[in-house]
């Protein structure tokens, strides 16, 4: 399982570069990207029991590229791929270069002409190595319409005739938010998976992490993408004690804080300073300030809640949502009491972005035990339990209503 688990990270770590080598050599960056994905398929079935070879690049590159050449002789390659292996068996690898074209790739999978949604889920598939179906239970869709979503997302590409380089710098600037947010989904679905038997996928959270990195390199003076690095970093840092040995969930205020990674939090607090400092403030440097103020807090009752109330509050005005005033609510209920929070959220009950999440009945559960209403907190509780795709989430979830 370790060295599966080690496999499918390079695998992920991998897929945008061959992309890139490919659409570099041939362009038809939708006839790549279908190649490439079915030798990552190829090389999942293959290596753990092969091994992984001395060059997975270019292993990846030759499998690829036949692939592709096969495609285009024929209509029917499809079938003599799947009736011949030799053609996944490469035995002289390509050379292929050592640039990484991840960014070129995450850019041109944010393309203006796309929809937001569209450019969400390629970037995902492409340069995330998220499944079709693990970027399915990210949206709240279903997979057929997902999959219907990233082809009709690489034609559109396609009919633009976009080119495979990093846009100019205005319009590098116009598609950077969307990029933050295709990191920001990714380093999310790893922190806490959407559905399975897992909490968490460090493989997801390690590669959005490294893509976030990369990307602050080639834009060194955009504060958001420092603040959202930032925040990866100080959200990261208490992956260790989210979990105990049998998976189950552990909540924040029960972690053992000895065990929370005390290098991330000190660069993670350094960069959301640099940033903060930079100005103007952003949403992702304000998430980081309150992550830091969490991180610094020795305990739980050192925790400082006024300040966290106040950067929601900030927060609520720079970048307004259901996600924000549902955060919020745990806030002023700490400072305010319970009944405060839960009238506060009280305000999403109408709201539809809502409807199809956990949540808001998770931290409903929560005020309401707070406020000593076992009863509805427990009803709460088993309500966002049937919601949730999650295992670990599920059971945490009905332990607590149990418990009541």
């Amino acid at each position: 399982m370790k060295d599966d688990r080690r496999i499918e990270a390079l695998l992920r770590e991998l897929a945008p570069q061959v992309i890139g080598l490919l659409v570099r050599k041939h362009g038809q960056f939708d006839a790549c990207e279908d190649a490439v994905q079915e030798a990552l398929l190829s090389a999942a079935q293959q290596w753990p029991e092969q091994g992984v070879p001395d060059s997975p690049k270019s292993w990846l590159a030759t499998v690829a590229s036949r692939r592709l050449v096969d495609e285009w002789r024929s209509e029917s390659a499809r079938r003599r791929r799947e009736e011949n292996d030799a053609l996944m068996d490469p035995s002289e690898p390509s050379t292929v270069s050592s640039s990484d074209d991840t960014l070129t790739v995450l850019f041109l999978c944010c393309h203006p002409s796309l929809s937001a949604p569209s450019q969400l889920a390629l970037t995902l598939r492409a340069v995330g190595g998220l499944t079709t179906g693990e970027i399915a239970n990210a949206f709240l869709v279903p997979e057929s319409t997902l999959a219907q979503r990233i082809s009709r997302a690489k034609q559109t590409i396609k009919k633009a005739g976009a080119e495979f380089v990093l846009p100019p710098p205005a319009e590098l600037a116009e598609r950077l938010r969307v990029v933050l947010q295709v990191l920001y989904l990714i380093f999310n679905e790893g922190y806490t998976t959407s559905g399975g038997p897992d909490l968490q996928r460090a493989d997801l959270t390690v590669e959005a992490i490294r893509l976030t990195r990369l990307l602050r390199r080639l834009m060194a003076g955009e504060d958001e993408v420092t603040g959202l690095l930032a925040l990866m970093l100080l959200t990261d840092a208490r992956r260790a004690a989210r979990a105990v040995g049998d998976g189950s969930l552990v909540p924040l205020a029960e972690q053992d804080r000895s065990r929370w990674d005390t290098e991330m939090i000190a660069e993670g607090v350094s960069l959301v300073s640099e940033a903060l400092e930079a100005g103007p403030v952003g949403p992702y440097q304000v998430q980081a300030a309150i992550a830091a103020v969490h991180d610094e807090a020795a305990t739980v009752a050192d925790t400082d809640w006024h300040q966290i109330l106040a950067l929601y509050d900030v927060l609520e005005k720079v970048s307004p949502g259901p996600v924000v005033t549902l955060n919020r609510a745990v806030a002023v209920a700490e400072v305010n009491g319970p009944e405060a929070g839960l009238e506060l959220l009280a305000t999403l009950d109408d709201d539809s972005r809502m409807s199809q999440t956990h949540r808001l009945d998770s931290v409903r559960g929560h005020l309401l035990e707070l406020a000593g209403d076992t009863g509805a907190a427990r009803e709460a509780y088993l309500r966002a339990a049937g919601q949730t795709s999650s295992e670990p989430e599920k059971q945490y979830l009905t332990r607590r209503a149990e418990r009541l």
